[in-house]
């Protein structure tokens, strides 16, 4: 299929068609405001990956519901029919919001709504009211919020509200998870990372004593734990406050040395120099030495500069006998006698889970590590491309879905991974992302897509992106804009001006860019940033490509 049938099949696309039969009366204002973003997607021929893509949409209806009130909020989906802070109110709503921002802000603003008077945060939100019988933190709230806030240009209403829960739920944190005096942020039970099943908590109770998230099991040998990953979320958190306060006129300053004692109390006490890696403490000051994917949740709170993350992907994250499976990325390490890779119940000892796909391309791109993180995508979207369920956990050896279904981290995952690798993605720095790659046929030479078309309307302009094996064109309101080589990331403003090129294959790439008359002349290296300044491209930054490791 050549450019101008996969663009028409595109422009000839239908949303109420593709998605099929809407079920509840809130779906149409939710579908209206999908329609708005001007998102839609299309491969050539009509081929599987679309196919799945508008069942994905469909789908993620499902699972936004009014719940406690009128509007609809994002739920987990499947057998979880409701709300939770470590994924569904964080990092679910945070990749949501590019698409459907009202629902991502009534999620984070309920969990502000059901705060305790005491500080603490709902763990969950059901139809039945909120639940705190645990902490259940991962992706940092704060950061969600903030991207939310900054990409929308949200009011200072919505910003002053979160801000104020999340310091008192800080202090609630300090008040009851610091028992040991460490600064270190104490799990007191598996429930509080969402690690069900995980060997990191073997031996441990589920949820913390009593039910009660501010109290801990007397009588464990073990407990509590100094929690790597709950503590960086708290680094994280800390960070994020002091932009807010700044924003709302207060003084950030206090928030950086709070989040800076946070950082010190992580590596101090949690990580291991010797394995450099990241690992809970028990009350007897032993290392629980399980690697799980506490290490992914640690680097995508932001922990790390440069040369500690591309050291964490060496040994780690694109290690093929640690997490670097067919289908990346395991919750346990492989080389560990205690991973099973059984991915038919919820389970974090071993499958794939989509949560941490989901929450993997922050870390990677916080670090500019674009071309490593198709890595993961490409095979994530074979995989995906048969999925009938949309299931929570895959398989790492075989990609076939697992446990439950109708599963939103799934299910954004799919639009999250399409937009990353072949569409185009508004960022918080007022720059839009056309990426000219397609989606690699992975599994048994079974092609997704010789072409693909992605359009998105961004201030009112209608923008389209076509992407083929030789090149990528956007269209600005149906005008052609822009060609260059496939392999390429196009960075402009959201007006559509040229300002930046990024690698985005191992390869270099050779060729020639279209723009406003010019024939501009490229060679460009994986992750290599070229800037586009007086007309011509000048290289910025050249960090190179991490090879997958095997040892």
């Amino acid at each position: 299929m050549n450019e101008s049938s996969v663009l028409n099949r595109l422009r000839g696309i239908e949303l109420e068609h593709s998605i099929g039969e809407l079920k509840k009366p809130s779906d149409s204002v939710v579908l209206d405001e999908w329609k708005r973003s001007g998102v839609k997607f299309a491969t050539s021929g009509g081929d599987k990956l679309e196919s799945v893509y508008y069942t994905a949409i469909g789908k993620l209806l499902d699972c936004i519901v009014p719940t406690l009130g009128e509007a609809p909020i994002l739920h987990e989906g499947g057998i979880y029919l409701g709300c939770w802070m470590e994924s569904t109110g964080t990092i679910n709503a945070e990749l949501l919001t590019r698409f459907l921002p009202s629902v991502s802000e009534t999620t984070y603003s309920k969990f502000a709504e059901y705060q305790r008077e005491d500080g603490q945060l709902p763990y969950k939100i059901t139809a039945g009211g909120a639940a705190y019988r645990q902490i259940q933190m991962v992706t940092p709230l704060a950061r969600c919020v903030w991207h939310h806030y900054k990409l929308h240009g949200g009011t200072r209403d919505f910003l002053r509200t979160m801000y104020e829960a999340m310091v008192r739920h800080d202090a609630w944190l300090a008040a009851y998870r610091n028992t040991r005096g460490t600064n270190c942020v104490e799990a007191f039970g598996t429930f509080d990372t969402g690690h069900d099943l995980s060997p990191r908590f073997w031996h441990v109770p589920d949820t913390p004593h009593l039910n009660d998230s501010r109290l801990c099991y007397p009588d464990s040998p073990i407990l509590p734990f100094l929690a790597p990953d709950l503590t960086a979320n708290v680094f994280c958190q800390r960070t994020y406050l002091a932009l807010m306060a700044e924003e709302l006129g207060e003084n950030g300053d206090v928030w950086r040395a709070k989040a800076e004692e946070s950082l010190h109390s992580l590596f101090a006490h949690c990580f291991d120099e010797q394995d450099r890696f990241f690992y809970d403490v028990d009350r007897n000051d032993e290392f629980v030495r399980v690697q799980s994917d506490v290490l992914l949740r640690v680097l995508a709170c932001e922990v790390g500069d440069q040369a500690f993350f591309d050291e964490s992907l060496r040994s780690y994250l694109l290690n093929t006998r640690k997490f670097f499976a067919k289908y990346p990325f395991t919750s346990i390490a492989m080389d560990d006698p205690r991973f099973d890779p059984s991915s038919s119940y919820n389970s974090w000892a071993g499958p794939s889970n989509f949560l941490s796909i989901i929450r993997a391309p922050h870390a990677f791109e916080h670090h500019d590590r674009y071309v490593e993180l198709t890595w993961v995508m490409q095979p994530i979207l074979s995989a995906m491309a048969n999925m009938t369920r949309f299931g929570q956990t895959l398989s790492p050896w075989t990609g076939k879905e697992g446990f439950t279904e109708a599963y939103s981290p799934a299910l954004l995952c799919l639009i999250d991974d399409v937009e990353r690798l072949c569409g185009i993605m508004p960022r918080l720095d007022g720059r839009l992302w056309f990426t000219g790659l397609l989606p690699y046929a992975m599994d048994h030479g079974e092609e997704l897509a010789e072409a693909t078309a992605y359009s998105r309307t961004v201030d009112g302009i209608r923008y389209e992106l076509v992407n083929t094996r030789e090149a990528s064109t956007i269209y600005r309101n149906e005008v052609e804009h822009l060609v260059w080589p496939h392999g390429v990331r196009v960075v402009t403003d959201r007006e559509g001006r040229l300002q930046a090129l990024i690698g985005m294959t191992v390869r270099t790439v050779e060729g020639i860019v279209h723009y406003e008359g010019q024939e501009l002349s490229i060679r460009i290296k994986g992750n290599e940033h070229l800037a586009y300044r007086n007309g011509t491209f000048q290289s910025v930054k050249d960090i190179g490509v991490i090879a997958p490791t095997y040892e």
